[in-house]
């Protein structure tokens, strides 16, 4: 029985490692670009680290921002107000709080801008995640794609077998009918013999 011929066409092959090349390079880039880390740091970013500033607009953004302060500053109005009620004509602030719409004031003067620098870094940092995330999902894509077509590949490589073999199985199966045909008087008379 002759054997079937498993090589693959000679183009297929070359495109398929062109392809592979280009996505070995892609990959070479960015883990050259950004060597891969566990935590998503700013650092990972190419970001400079943070300025003493930025450090502290994000401990101020994370205070204010907290339940904890809220309820200390409303305790603080609270008893501000209370003692200032009590107090009568010898309050330091009395009704309508002057003095306390100022420090809130001051207060909302000085927090309104640390926060929205914390907040402009923490834009800058989640678009960098942004860029990395698509980086991610193009090499994803590339891969996907990339295994697509080698099933596609192996699937037509499989095909090609399949039909060389049915072709091969048919020519066999013509010769043994060609070569055991029996002569029809012979099969006339089966008992005689020539």
């Amino acid at each position: 029985m002759p054997t079937t011929n498993t090589t693959p066409n000679a183009s297929t092959p070359a495109v398929d490692q062109h392809q592979l090349g280009l996505l070995r390079e892609h990959r070479r880039k960015h883990r050259h670009k950004h060597p891969p880390k566990v935590t998503a740091a700013p650092e990972h970013f190419d970001l400079p680290p943070p300025t003493r500033g930025q450090r502290m607009a994000d401990v101020v953004a994370r205070t204010v921002g907290s339940w904890r302060f809220i309820l200390i500053q409303s305790g603080l109005i609270v008893v501000w107000i209370t003692g200032n009620v009590l107090t009568g004509s010898h309050a330091w602030d009395p009704y309508p709080f002057i003095l306390l719409n100022l420090l809130l004031s001051f207060q909302a003067a000085y927090t309104a801008p640390a926060i929205m620098m914390s907040q402009n870094r923490q834009s800058e940092l989640d678009r960098k995640h942004a860029e990395s995330d698509y980086e991610v999902n193009v090499k994803a894509e590339l891969e996907i794609e990339l295994l697509h077509e080698k099933i596609d590949l192996l699937k037509d490589k499989e095909l090609l077998l399949l039909t060389q073999a049915v072709k091969e199985l048919s020519s066999q199966l013509a010769e043994l009918r060609s070569q055991s045909e029996i002569p029809p008087h012979a099969a006339a008379h089966p008992h005689i013999t020539t």
